[in-house]
Order: structure tokens, then C-alpha cells, then sequence
């Protein structure tokens, strides 16, 4: 009887250290894993996406921060809007019904694709 319960006490104990070693070994492939993940987002080129419109440029800014303009497109867009009145005789204070707003000023929108 001495000798079962001695026994069964040596595989409890045999099961207990088992399954502490092999927790062990799962923290040590967690680490290794996220150095990986860490490594590789550093090699990964960075992208950005920027837009100067009306006049504005401050493309120059991002070239000599070592950005490298991947793609340029150009668009029209209106930059001002003016209040101009619907007939002849409408008082735009007045009666704000008879207000139209139309463009003023029409411009160029640049969008830069970057990459650094």
C-alpha cells in the first residue's frame, strides 16, 4: 500500500514538472515570434499620401526629408466661392433666398503618392 501511494506521488509530481516545462518553451516561441513581427515592419516602406491645392506647395519639404514621389496626378478645383445675386433686383441682404453661389476662383489640386 506504502509503495502505490509513493508511486502515484512520483507521477503526480512527473506531471506537474511536464507541464511547467512546456509552458516555458511557449514564452520562449512568443518572444522569437515578436522580434520577428518588430523586424519585419522596419523593412516595410512607409507611404503617404499628400495634396497642395491652390498655389500651395510644399512638395520640396518631403522630397529633401527623403520621401520619393512614387505618383503625381493634377486636378481642377474651385479654391474661392462668390455670392452673387439671382435677378437684378434682389437685395441679397434682405432676402438671402436670392443668393447664389457660384466659383471664383478655380485651381489645381496636385496629389503626391510617397514612399520613403
Amino acid at each position: 500500500m506504502n509503495i502505490i501511494k509513493k508511486f502515484s506521488q512520483i507521477i503526480l509530481i512527473a506531471i506537474l514538472l511536464s507541464s511547467c516545462r512546456t509552458s516555458i518553451n511557449k514564452e520562449k516561441n512568443i518572444k522569437n515570434l515578436e522580434k520577428n513581427i518588430n523586424e519585419t515592419t522596419n523593412a516595410e516602406k512607409k507611404r503617404m499620401e499628400i495634396k497642395f491645392s491652390c498655389g500651395e506647395d510644399g512638395i520640396s519639404e518631403y522630397l529633401n526629408d527623403g520621401w520619393n514621389i512614387l505618383k503625381e496626378d493634377s486636378q481642377e478645383k474651385i479654391c474661392t466661392w462668390k455670392s452673387v445675386p439671382a435677378t437684378k433686383d434682389c437685395n441679397m441682404e434682405k432676402d438671402k433666398g436670392c443668393k447664389i453661389t457660384k466659383p471664383d476662383k478655380i485651381g489645381e489640386e496636385k496629389i503626391y503618392l510617397l514612399e520613403k
